[in-house]
């Protein structure tokens, strides 16, 4: 069925042989905790209940056609607008140089999509480093796949993240030589600083511009809607969830901060499940990075 398009503006359920989640608690000052739940029924969900799909629109579409596909009714409300850098020819110029490099790091799809609006043909002989499935399938869109370049990501796709990127990487053969890091605006520093302390030679190069969306009316009666519901929420960014708490408390009523804690989060990589059970939601699907896991999560 065709989605949804809104304006912009406990207990961690795990699908089978998935690692287990750290379910320690937590909460940010001012957001009450979510009571305890207890494990979700295996009942298949009733086809009146929202796939929220919270990606930048330009991410989220494949997917809700993919969810429509399923008899489920997919919901696109974007979390993050994905900017832009105002320096385009800026950034086409340092693209053009990739072969000075051994390995270039995408931190994100849209990091990858970003660059490759400047990339005619990816170099010869230069590796790939990105940390999840989506980030793979992106560069695929692009013309790129490991049959004729090295890419590298996490071993564990329930752990895409920079930490994991490392310890897929041969640190040593990389001493000594460049390596890009290519993301958005506010990267996190845990990448780049691994890699220069094992020698290499680091550059930065940011992509894209992240911003959250205005909460003006069209997007609180949105919201409001889809928390009168339970629903099934795909969430795909730690910022972004943070941002909607942060949404939803600016609504001045601690009734719907606890609706929301109380819908259910169906998330591809275990630091945003950390996030969500800080911020006291209460029923959490970890699923591992790549769609197919999180449309999987959706019929399980």
């Amino acid at each position: 069925m065709p989605p949804v398009s809104w304006p912009s503006a406990a207990s961690t359920r795990q699908l089978p042989a998935m690692p287990e989640v750290a379910t320690g608690a937590g909460g940010d000052a001012g957001v009450p905790a979510a009571p305890a739940l207890s494990t979700l029924s295996a009942t298949p969900p009733s086809a009146g209940r929202a796939v929220v799909i919270t990606r930048p629109r330009r991410q989220a579409e494949g997917l809700a056609a993919a969810v429509g596909a399923l008899g489920r009714r997919p919901v696109i409300l974007p979390l993050l607008d994905i900017e832009p850098v105002d320096d385009q020819q800026g950034l086409a110029q340092r693209l053009a140089c990739l072969d000075a490099y051994a390995l270039v790091a995408f931190v994100s799809p849209n990091a990858v999509d970003a660059a490759f609006a400047h990339i005619a043909r990816w170099p010869d002989g230069v590796a790939i480093a990105v940390v999840g499935e989506g980030s793979r399938a992106a560069l695929v869109r692009h013309g790129v796949d490991d049959g004729r370049v090295a890419i590298h990501c996490p071993r564990d796709p329930a752990r895409s993240d920079s930490e994991h990127l490392l310890q897929a990487l041969d640190l040593a053969v990389l001493a000594g030589r460049r390596v890009l890091v290519v993301r958005g605006d506010g990267g996190r520093e845990l990448l780049p600083d691994a890699l220069r302390a094992a020698g290499c030679t680091v550059e930065t190069l940011t992509a894209y511009r992240r911003a959250l969306p205005r909460l003006d009316a069209a997007l609180t009666a949105a919201l409001a809607e889809l928390l009168a519901t339970p629903n099934d929420w795909i969430v795909t960014s730690s910022e972004a969830l943070r941002g909607l708490v942060a949404m939803v408390s600016a609504f001045g009523d601690p009734e719907s901060v606890a609706r929301l804690q109380r819908q259910h989060l169906i998330v591809p990589h275990a630091r945003i499940a950390e996030t969500a059970r800080a911020l006291g939601f209460g029923a959490v699907t970890l699923t591992g990075s790549g769609d197919e896991r999180l449309l999987a999560a959706l019929q399980s």
